[in-house]
């Protein structure tokens, strides 16, 4: 088929250059399911690797929650209702949602009442329960109470399902064109029984934008074209409340309403009838665009022609997965072990999806369309940079350097179609200003040391040099703040007069501003090095170090923290265990975010052996026992961001066994085989991607740099195989209760050091371990095993 070749042309060619026996069937071991609830969100429908299609449940909101949807990936575990499967999805968003655009729903019931009924979701909706449902990489199925039974799958740019009616009941088909997941501000349809066709459009947006009324704007355009391989009547169309039988056009968005979400009563769609007894199973095959509907069709024609049967596309993807999977191969390990592992690659490689159509063209954010340019292969979208800058991308890149360079070429374009801003969290063509600080430059040097060196180097770094240096208008802004900030580094005035982001200033969290700006110039000091510019590289380290400035050695009576400080330089109340000036953690979690330079933070607390005592209150109980989730704002939160790269830094301290054991409970009690099996939002794969490299015993804790700290493996043999050299692991001993390292060989070598250099990752190499389950508290404790710092 035409479409794999377009599709997976470079994965199947990097998988053959490795492979000598029969793939095995890794995407057997994944359990979409895991992270569907406790606040993972993710979904649990067909897509492939970064695609542009995930159809997916859109599910009815669970009794008393405020929002029209179920979760923001759209399904929700502990729902029992399916309202339609939408073409679009993100995995593991906060907020309330983003695309699940055109929601589909086979229904065995006449319309009589317009579908933007707020009665409507339980009237055109459907239970179902999970022992009549299925899901695998690429594949999903459903058999409703309804008498549905629901089949999906998806190519990168295409959409194919199968509904099998009962034929003893009305069998209609409703597109719900208006209803993404947080509304829409226009929307149409058309149906065209002739050429057995259904198109149409919707225009929307709106990611968390119930958050700042201000922000409350469309930024895309998704078409779509339907084809299906039955004959069908036209059943009509709907416009708010009315119903107009037999219709064959519509249109009409459900608006934002007046708190950011749709308001009910609103929207617009279309529905088919087709006569169950001569066609009880229809087959559909959709093509999406976001440049046209002639991209739609095609992007159908490309990927999934006329005569593609849903089998093959279901194998094709299955395949594709395997392939993709099968980059890093492990042995060991109990059953659950290997499914949470291999759940975690999976989403780890669902975004940023392909965002430009088969002919390389895509919208850019001038509202323009644009074309794909060699070397770049695709145009990227959906990035969540303050989360995927800590471990995400460089897993990505490492495993594929080629898609690595597109998402930064995709990353520069959106800035240079931005006006030069680089926006920190993007949808599709929005920039949202989601979050807070700025993550591009340590994202585009991450990139650059794990192997994505094909994109306009010179092009990003002056573009990024100008952003840190000279404030625009949007910096200066208030608008969107706190969580939604329009400027690139809000309140960069501040930033370069007081060196600290203070109380009062543009942002959201002032400490955690300064904490995140600090890791952006740490980044760009990177970037600057590989553009051969010495003296920018040694200001923007230096300027890395004024989070120092915000370090107040008598915060409390137990010693100093990173703290809010008032643009005078007073220091107001501090409350360590308080979020009031941080995001998303307390001052207590917050402290430990220095990740390029953690000799240097235990300098400002007194020590080493200072630092150690106060890391010990972070991670562990007064009683011993570990505190790595669910323990309160005074220890670490290992489900989420702020406190994720806190584990690491007990290699600095020379107890590295502390990593050992830390990380590994995290793995344990915050990881399991179950929809509940990620206890925080996922976030684009960024979590998942914390646990990929934690069971492969390493982190890439520095912005942008491309040293390894070292943890220990999960597995008892692992293979990463990827361009440029193959890393091969062994660990004698290996299980979830024995994290302790008792000896390493580095390519051969005996080691005691608890990271790897930079060629490390680059080049490959081989790592045998000896595992225990009873620590050896020497290993690595030397100042000499310890890693570096990059202090100022």
């Amino acid at each position: 088929m035409r479409f794999i070749a377009l599709l997976t042309a470079s994965i199947l060619a990097l998988s053959a250059g490795f492979a000598r026996a029969a793939t095995p069937d890794l995407a057997g071991e994944v359990n979409p399911f895991i992270g569907t609830t406790n606040g993972g969100n993710t979904y649990p429908g067909a897509t492939l690797p970064f695609g542009m299609v995930a159809f997916s449940p859109e599910e009815t909101p669970l009794p008393g929650k405020r929002y029209p949807i179920a979760a923001p990936g759209g399904y929700e575990w502990r729902s029992n209702g399916i309202k339609g499967f939408s073409l679009t999805h993100l995995s593991g968003t906060g907020c309330t949602g983003a695309s699940g655009d055109i929601p589909i729903m086979p229904i065995t019931l006449p319309v009589e009442m317009s579908p933007s009924a707020d009665d409507s979701f339980t009237m055109y909706s459907s239970l179902f329960s999970h022992d009549h449902e299925e899901a695998s990489p690429g594949w999903y199925k459903v058999t409703l109470t309804n008498g549905v039974t629901v089949e999906l799958s998806a190519t990168l740019r295409t959409a194919y399902a199968r509904f099998s009616y009962p034929k003893d009941m009305p069998a209609n088909l409703l597109f719900r064109t208006s209803d993404s997941e947080v509304g829409s501000s226009d929307a149409q349809v058309t149906i065209d029984p002739n050429k057995r066709e259904v198109t149409g459009s919707v225009t929307s947006g709106n990611f968390c934008g119930y958050l700042s009324p201000d922000r409350r704007e469309s930024y895309y355009t998704l078409y779509f074209a339907a084809q299906l391989d039955q004959p069908f009547a036209v059943g009509g169309t709907w416009q708010d409340m009315q119903i107009h039988d037999g219709a064959r056009e519509g249109r009409g968005g459900t608006t934002y309403g007046d708190r950011g979400h749709p308001p009910g009563r609103k929207g617009s769609g279309a529905w088919i009838s087709f006569d169950p007894e001569k066609t009880p199973v229809v087959n559909i095959r959709i093509g999406i665009s976001y440049v046209s509907l002639a991209g739609a069709r095609a992007n159908l024609a490309a990927e999934n022609p006329a005569g593609t049967t849903l089998e093959s596309v279901r194998d094709a993807a299955h395949k594709i997965w395997n392939a993709k999977l099968g980059q890093i191969a492990v042995q060991g390990g109990t059953k659950d072990e290997r499914t949470i592992f291999y759940t975690a690659l999976y989403h780890v490689l669902l975004e940023p999806n392909v965002y430009s159509d088969v002919d390389g063209s895509y919208m850019g954010f001038d509202g323009k369309v644009h074309q794909v340019a060699a070397p770049q292969r695709a145009q990227y979208a959906n990035f969540s940079g303050w989360d995927v800058y800590r471990s995400q991308l460089q897993l990505v890149t490492w495993l594929d350097p080629t898609t690595g360079s597109d998402i930064a070429q995709s990353l520069l374009n959106q800035a240079n179609q931005n006006g030069g801003t680089w926006d920190r969290w993007t949808h599709l063509t929005g920039a949202t200003s989601v979050m807070n600080g700025d993550p591009s430059a340590q994202s585009l040097a991450a990139i650059y040391a794990f192997g994505g060196r094909n994109f306009d180097l010179k092009g990003a770094y002056a573009s990024l040099l100008r952003a840190a240096t000279v404030p625009t208008e949007k910096d200066l802004s208030h608008r969107g703040c706190e969580v939604q900030c329009v400027g690139e580094r809000p309140g960069l005035d501040q930033w370069l007069t007081l060196h600290y982001m203070p109380v009062g200033a543009p942002g959201w969290g002032s400490a955690a501003d300064t904490l995140e700006l600090a890791a952006a110039d740490f980044g760009l000091a990177q970037l600057a090095a590989q553009n051969g510019d010495a003296a920018n590289a040694k200001l923007f380290q230096s300027r890395a170090g004024w989070w120092r400035n915000l370090f107040n050695p008598n915060a409390t009576k137990d010693g100093g923290y990173i703290q809010p400080r008032n643009a005078d330089g007073t220091w107001p109340q501090f409350d360590p265990a308080s979020e009031d000036g941080f995001v998303e953690g307390s001052g207590a979690q917050y402290l430990w975010m220095v990740p390029f330079d953690p000799a240097g933070l235990f300098a400002q607390m007194g020590g080493i052996a200072k630092a150690s005592v106060r890391m010990d209150s972070l991670f562990y109980n007064p009683d011993g026992s570990l505190a790595v989730t669910k323990s309160g704002e005074l220890h670490a939160e290992l489900d989420n961001e702020p406190s994720i790269a806190a584990p690491w830094l007990y290699d600095f301290a020379g107890t590295p066994w502390k990593t050992q054991e830390v990380v590994r409970a995290a793995m344990n009690q915050v990881w399991t085989n179950s929809p509940s099996g990620i206890s925080g939002n996922d976030d684009l794969g960024e979590m998942s991607s914390w646990y990929v490299w934690a069971a492969l015993g390493m982190y890439p804790l520095y912005p942008g740099r491309g040293e390894l700290v070292l943890g220990s493996p999960l597995f008892a043999e692992i293979t990463v195989k990827r361009p440029g050299g193959r890393v091969a692991i062994s660990a004698k001993g290996a299980a979830m209760d024995a994290p302790y390292i008792t000896a390493l060989s580095v390519n051969g070598r005996p080691s005691t050091q608890a990271w790897l250099p930079a060629l490390f990752a680059t080049n490959g190499g081989a790592l045998d371990y000896t595992l225990s389950k009873i620590p050896k508290k020497n290993w690595g404790a030397r100042a000499q095993d310890t890693p570096p710092s990059f202090g100022p």
